[in-house]
């Protein structure tokens, strides 16, 4: 199995980025980090990594899942048409999407969160977007509504990579 991540280029969250990355790769998945560019990111932290792949050079084929990390940078994704784009054909080929902490917000602007049981970190304006985009908000750790999961923030990191990992049936 193969997994694409999505960072931001700054401030990404490096417990939910550690801890998923590591959860999934103690099961044989493999991990490829993407973002905007391959320039090494900062996490909030402090933590830097260096993306192995820009996302507009990813193909979405390649991959079983699409697990965007959170953090305060998280929004800033959505300045980048390519992340949505990116999503959106995850989801049209009923790939796992997955999204942490106010990542979960891109999913929504994507428009691919409607109906959709959602979580996201919880903050009033992450809550507010979700709601506005059609998205069946419930205040839980992890959710998960067909190919979607959705979690909160970086206590919650652990059980998201689980959610992952039981929908490969692993």
């Amino acid at each position: 199995m193969k997994v694409l991540f999505l960072i931001a280029q700054a401030n990404f969250n490096d417990i939910e980025f550690n801890v998923a990355k590591k959860v999934l790769e103690e099961k044989s998945i493999q991990v490829t980090v993407s973002s905007i560019t391959t320039d090494e990111a900062v996490s909030m932290g402090g933590i830097k990594v260096k993306p192995d792949k820009k996302l507009r050079e990813i193909n979405p084929n390649d991959y079983d899942a699409f697990v965007i990390i959170g953090g305060s940078g998280s929004p800033k994704l959505l300045d980048y048409p390519e992340v949505i784009d990116t999503a959106k054909k995850f989801n049209q080929q009923n790939k796992i999407l997955a999204a942490i902490c106010l990542a979960p917000m891109i999913l929504a602007k994507a428009g691919l969160l409607k109906g959709v049981l959602s979580t996201v970190f919880p903050a009033d304006f992450a809550v507010g977007v979700l709601k506005q985009e059609g998205a069946t908000y419930l205040k839980e750790h992890v959710i998960e509504d067909d190919n979607i999961i959705t979690a909160d923030g970086p206590q919650s990191a652990e059980e998201f990579a689980n959610k992952i990992i039981h929908k490969f049936n692993l």
